[in-house]
């Protein structure tokens, strides 16, 4: 069975919310030009999977039939913050299986202002485990995504001696590396003082400038086989070696860590490493989940860019950054490029493609052969994904 590749991508530059044009526009402007970069006709696409989590059902249908209608199937996907990542699980999944020869992943995402909420009170939250696993440890109340990533951090602070300021380098870090992306969102300077004095949302060290905003955006992909990229003179298609999704056991009750998916990432991380034969130790450039920086710090660790609890030496050495051992979110991740949920996986997808295709710009990393992405949502879902330049 041969492996599928990453035939054309494309994303619009995120926006605030009341900033953004309609999702339908953003959406369609996202597959119109992957299809134009991947070089074929949108006739050759035999399924489309979209994803989003802000909408009524087939706002994917709606999306996609201003770039084209040609009555194939389309999927739409929800799966939290991880539901790009699923979309392009299916539609490499359904390439793979042989069902299918090309077809189209996108997202997309209008998000309101503020912290994120329930849209449906009068029923039972898919989150009331969670809810009472931080109640049981006395975490303070707050927005669920708040809480359940400040009681993470706090609790990684705890358990393995690590200082506040972990989190505020990570964002430091991540906003030098945005202002080097064009499709970056907040590119202005930050120093470990800038983080540290920004307002606290969350106990008494999580501040503003740890958390990423909502924002709005979307993002394409096309996916297809090797035979049809022979057939169709694609020549610049970007491999997917491996791929896994896993979802929660009862150990994601165990502690605040495992709560915001650690173990789900481990679990994910080492059966893609498994698959592809290739191990954390060879990969060049990773996108992974920075929804809060405490969650970039855990994910070091879950991912095995680093042992555990080890997360602190790490980011001094700068093995996070140009010049270490690996280079983590070189687009400024969710941090400052955004994090309109729907599309988060693709635009990770585009920035992973590009960096393998040397077409990164400013902030290509040099050499990069073999690309990791990593997409995490409560509830739960992580996917994880290596690429590898074909």
């Amino acid at each position: 069975m041969s492996n599928a590749l990453v035939a054309g991508v494309d994303m619009v530059k995120f926006a605030k919310p009341g900033q953004q044009k309609p999702y339908r526009e953003m959406a369609s402007t996202a597959i119109k030009g992957a299809v134009v970069e991947a070089g074929i006709d949108p006739s050759a696409i035999e399924q489309a999977y979209g994803s989003y989590i802000y909408g009524d059902s087939t706002c994917a249908q709606h999306a996609l039939y201003d770039a084209f209608m040609t009555g194939i199937p389309v999927i739409n996907v929800n799966n939290n913050c991880s539901s790009g990542s699923s979309a392009i699980f299916m539609a490499r999944q359904a390439v793979q299986s042989g069902a299918v020869d090309c077809a189209l992943a996108f997202g997309f995402e209008e998000m309101q202002p503020g912290a994120l909420g329930s849209h449906w009170d009068d029923r039972e939250s898919p989150f009331e485990n969670f809810l009472d696993v931080l109640d049981r440890a006395e975490y303070p109340k707050g927005p669920l995504a708040l809480r359940c990533f400040g009681a993470a951090g706090h609790h990684y602070m705890e358990t393995y001696g690590a200082a506040p300021d972990l989190f505020a380098k990570v964002a430091v870090k991540t906003r030098n590396h945005a202002a080097l992306n064009p499709n970056a969102l907040f590119t202005a300077e930050l120093t470990v003082e800038d983080v540290m004095a920004a307002p606290v949302l969350y106990m008494d060290y999580l501040t503003r400038l740890m958390c990423c905003p909502p924002t709005c955006g979307a993002g394409a992909a096309i996916i297809c086989s090797e035979a049809f990229a022979k057939r169709h003179g694609i020549e610049h298609g970007v491999e997917i070696v491996a791929q896994a999704m896993a979802t929660d056991t009862p150990a994601t009750w165990d502690n605040p860590i495992n709560l915001v998916g650690a173990d789900m990432t481990r679990r994910a991380a080492h059966e893609v490493y498994e698959l592809a034969g290739i191990g954390a130790e060879e990969v060049d450039v990773v996108e992974l989940h920075d929804c809060f920086t405490t969650n970039e710090v855990i994910t070091y660790e879950g991912l095995g860019l680093c042992a555990e609890g080890e997360a602190t030496a790490f980011v001094d050495n700068g093995d996070n950054t140009y010049g270490g051992k690996f280079v983590v979110n070189p687009s400024g991740g969710l941090m400052s490029k955004g994090h309109p949920i729907g599309a988060t996986g693709l635009a990770k997808c585009y920035e992973l493609v590009n960096q393998l295709r040397n077409t990164a710009g400013q902030r290509q990393v040099a050499g990069a052969r073999v690309a990791l992405q990593h997409n995490l949502g409560l509830g739960g879902a992580a996917v994880v994904t290596m690429y590898r330049r074909a």
